[in-house]
């Protein structure tokens, strides 16, 4: 289904919460905390006082260390 702008519905990412993205990569809050920090971590955005990450975004991160960490052994 499309929307009046012409992006599609799923377009729309889940929003992940810090704790929920903790607890997905398993390390403590405040490591994801320092990687937003530092500008490493998976890419984030607030809202109000709120930081979200979408979910595309972890997981694109996600596949991101796995290729660096292959060309690393290299």
């Amino acid at each position: 289904m499309n929307t009046t702008d012409g992006n599609r519905d799923d377009d729309i990412d889940d929003l992940l919460t810090l704790h929920e993205v903790a607890e997905l990569l398993r390390v403590p809050d405040a490591t994801l905390r320092y990687w937003r920090h530092q500008h490493t971590g998976p890419d984030s955005y607030k809202i109000g006082r709120h930081v979200r990450y979408p979910r595309s975004e972890v997981q694109r991160w996600l596949r991101n260390q796995r290729s660096n960490r292959s060309s690393d052994v290299a």
